[in-house]
């Protein structure tokens, strides 16, 4: 039985062996490395969860962790210590690219699918599909997004968002895929329904055990590697990689490379990668 006390009129604070111990726990659970800086975010982000147990110290908070009874708290905690930044065509040459030289080269006579590794609430997923169902010669295909929030997977399947977030979306294809709020939604646009039905999200914690995926044709795997260490980053491109098709390409975020990495990649553009089509 876990005691639960109530908090004093203060609040807690985040010692420092308490935020070498949530560094510690995050990195071995999600692989992300948290540097000295981050204390007051950790702060910031689990300050309510303290209050809402009624509890007077981080410690008391991190034993809940596994308990009887509270088996959701580890990943509400993770959830709520993962960044999730993110917004529709961003790093857009990668789309242009995408549009331009991968697409002409695919058979439309066989299903083409796309892994957005790192989903966060939609974004980049939904503007993969937008491009997809642009391009009226597929016939079949499938985007796949993963994350290792439930939080914000659930966002990214309601596909609703603020009417500001469509401010980088093409006018053509916020016409055609996207539905104005009324009402009660107001100040918000819908991803059309007949867009989402090619989109899933799944959760999945890229360095923990994944599901089962099957292969693609195009993964996006930006800005996650930056928040790993070198270690972790070479054993997270292994187990992405061996989901992608000979031929297949690769994205990361402009900020990142495979530099000083062992890969088989073979690299097109800065950031854009391709797996050998004899692999």
């Amino acid at each position: 039985m876990v005691a639960i006390n109530h908090v004093s009129g203060s609040a807690p604070v985040l010692h420092q062996h308490e935020f070498a111990w949530i560094k510690d726990f995050l990195y071995k659970r999600a692989g992300i490395v948290l540097n000295d800086s981050k204390q007051a975010m950790v702060v910031g982000r689990l300050e309510k969860r303290l209050r809402h147990h009624g509890l007077d110290s981080y410690t008391e908070y991190f034993r809940l962790f596994g308990r009887p009874g509270f088996e959701n708290e580890t990943t509400m905690a993770i959830d709520l210590l993962t960044t999730n930044e993110t917004y529709f065509f961003r790093e857009p040459k990668h789309f242009d690219f995408l549009t331009q030289h991968v697409l002409p080269q695919q058979s439309p006579r066989r299903t083409f699918r796309v892994w957005s590794a790192a989903s966060s609430s939609g974004e980049e997923a939904y503007t993969l599909a937008m491009l997809l169902a642009n391009q009226s010669r597929f016939g079949q295909w499938e985007i796949v997004g993963t994350d290792i929030s439930n939080r914000i997977l659930e966002k990214a399947r309601r596909g609703l968002y603020p009417s500001h977030g469509a401010e980088k979306i093409p006018q053509a294809l916020l016409k055609k895929y996207c539905l104005k709020g009324t009402g009660e939604f107001d100040g918000y646009f819908l991803i059309d329904p007949a867009l989402r039905k090619h989109v899933k999200f799944i959760y999945a914690n890229l360095i923990g055990n994944l599901p089962n995926l099957d292969m693609f044709d195009v993964i996006f795997l930006r800005n996650v590697m930056i928040y790993f260490d070198m270690e972790t980053k070479q054993r997270l491109l292994e187990r992405i990689t061996k989901y992608l098709v000979p031929g297949g390409y690769f994205f990361v975020s402009h900020s990142e490379s495979l530099n000083d990495m062992k890969t088989d990649l073979q690299i097109i553009t800065p950031s854009i990668y391709r797996k050998p089509v004899d692999a």
